[in-house]
């Protein structure tokens, strides 16, 4: 009897592409950083940029991320945070993000001395009640200015599931 090998494999060629083509979720994910120049983020130096709301029946986290060195010598940051619904006017609120605690060190994820902080912005998911042009301005409130060692500020939102 002759054992045909062509059927397994086009059986198991099959199952593999439809178990990988039906098993991958899209996420949804709009994040951003900008660059701080020199680690040196003057007052006066906006980080600004845009994200598109196609869906407004969903909810979204909502999150600050930034990268710091070790040599950072706060335990937290004060950023102004600007955002603008589409056809409305800038609004704008101060956060106070704790970066880390003399106890446990720095929070978020580190390699070397570079730390990377990613902070929710609200304790739950946020809805978005207008499609559209979302704009946003980070800035640093700190006394000191510049503020050295931060490397990178940015935002990041993503559908919650």
């Amino acid at each position: 009897m002759k054992y045909d090998l062509v059927k397994p494999i086009r059986f198991f060629i099959s199952f593999t592409l439809a178990c990988f083509l039906f098993s991958c979720d899209q996420i949804d994910v709009f994040e951003k950083h900008t660059s701080i120049p020199d680690q040196k983020w003057d007052s006066n130096f906006l980080c600004t940029g845009s994200f598109e709301i196609k869906d407004t029946s969903s909810f979204y986290k909502i999150s600050i991320v930034i990268r710091h060195t070790d040599a950072y010598k706060y335990n937290n940051i004060w950023l102004q945070l600007g955002l603008q619904m589409p056809g409305d006017t800038m609004n704008f609120q101060k956060i106070n993000l704790a970066l880390g605690d003399d106890a446990n060190g720095w929070y978020g994820s580190g390699m070397g001395d570079i730390f990377e902080v990613r902070k929710p912005l609200t304790k739950y998911p946020k809805q978005f009640n207008k499609p559209g042009v979302y704009k946003y301005s980070l800035s640093n409130i700190m006394r000191d200015n510049p503020l050295e060692h931060i490397m990178s500020v940015g935002i990041r939102i993503e559908k919650a599931k």
